[in-house]
């Protein structure tokens, strides 16, 4: 279940409260372009800026608007018992899956991030999808705590944002059988697949669905030259994606595309205007505004 594309969905703003209908829109976007599943409530989400109510409203209209698909919600916070609630309250709304970050601020030990999460999962009542991104918490999750807690029961995968292909190699080769391996880097998904791994939580497949499933698909069905050119086309969208702090670049890119105002939340702010001309010239090369094809 847990292989694939899965874009890490955009929060639309519109003066200041979440944009319900472009929110819509936005997941219809996506699934209907041949996506695998949805995260709702990521890093890309804004999800730390969202409140109770505006959190519970996204996961819900993703749900409502995922035509079947799974919906992966962002659960984690640096509190393991706010993280379980939050957790449960994701299946009560009808999320499949809870993606949990590691603790930020409060920096555990790896004996600590096995605790938290055995915890999450034998009371959050979903399956729970790991996260590791230490260039935001400030910790990394080491492989063999990664490969301890696929042994855990309801722990199902791990998007895996650390930047090192030698770390994703020894997840691989430790972890359960079964254990998913996502990639949360989207310029590695593909040397990821090359080494194993099962599929992206990707902020360029919100913008880009049709190019990142297809690339995966293709890698998937043995069609390595044409994973690889995808992977080329895609590469300038990557690095503009990513030239300023995500989401930022993504709101730019998806206001050019008619999918929501370019409005974040405080401490995020719109892109410079050297980054709009990037991401200008990399939309349309992938042929997402404009009439490159």
């Amino acid at each position: 279940m847990w292989t694939g594309t899965f874009p890490a969905l955009a929060t639309p703003f519109s003066g200041g409260t979440v944009d319900e209908p472009a929110l819509r829109r936005l997941v219809r976007h996506v699934v209907d372009r041949g996506v695998e599943g949805v995260v709702a409530c990521g890093t890309t989400g804004e999800a730390p800026t969202l409140t109770a109510d505006e959190w519970a409203l996204v996961v819900r209209v993703s749900v409502e608007e995922s035509r079947g698909r799974p919906v992966i919600a962002g659960s984690g916070t640096n509190n393991t018992r706010a993280s379980i609630e939050r957790t449960r309250r994701a299946r009560e709304l009808g999320a499949a899956a809870a993606l949990v970050v590691a603790p930020y601020y409060n920096k555990p030990t790896q004996r600590g991030l096995v605790a938290h999460f055995t915890a999450i999962s034998a009371e959050g009542g979903l399956p729970v999808i790991l996260y590791n991104i230490p260039g935001r918490t400030g910790v990394n999750m080491v492989p063999e705590t990664i490969c301890a807690l696929s042994r855990v029961p309801g722990i199902v995968g791990v998007k895996e944002a650390a930047g090192s292909m030698d770390q994703v190699g020894a997840i691989l080769a430790g972890a359960a059988a079964g254990f998913a391996v996502l990639s949360g880097d989207d310029s590695l998904c593909l040397p990821m697949y090359a080494l194993g791994a099962h599929g992206v939580i990707s902020t360029t497949a919100t913008a880009a669905p049709e190019l990142m499933g297809g690339m995966y698909r293709d890698f998937r069905d043995g069609k390595v030259a044409e994973a690889r050119a995808a992977h080329y086309r895609l590469l300038p969208l990557f690095r503009a994606l990513f030239a300023e702090t995500n989401p930022a670049p993504l709101k730019y890119a998806l206001s050019k595309m008619g999918l929501g105002a370019n409005e974040l939340r405080l401490p995020l702010v719109p892109v410079t205007e050297a980054t709009e001309r990037m991401l200008d010239q990399a939309l349309e090369s992938c042929g997402l505004v404009g009439g490159a094809s």
